[in-house]
């Protein structure tokens, strides 16, 4: 579909191409507003989901660091009694 000039073809447009002309533009510039929010929430929440994975991750390695239960532990000795 060839693309219309408003000031090139203003002799071969009617009254109503034009209204539905700048109908059809209003309603894209909304849309194109309401997809540039959900695209700010989209990269917030995204941030938000990837920091709290990333400080559960960060949380873990620091928990399991400082379990120390296992560095003292020593293998019992094994003692023989003497049966006489």
């Amino acid at each position: 579909m060839p693309k219309v000039d408003v000031v090139k073809d203003a002799g071969r447009l009617k009254s109503t191409d034009v209204v539905y002309m700048k109908r059809l533009e209003e309603h894209n510039l909304e849309r194109a507003k309401r997809v540039q929010i959900y695209r700010k929430r989209n990269r917030i929440s995204g941030i938000v989901l990837g920091l709290t994975a990333l400080s559960i991750y960060v949380y873990t390695m620091y928990a399991v660091k400082q379990e120390k239960f296992l560095d003292d532990f020593e293998v019992p000795q094994k003692t023989i009694e003497k049966t006489a």
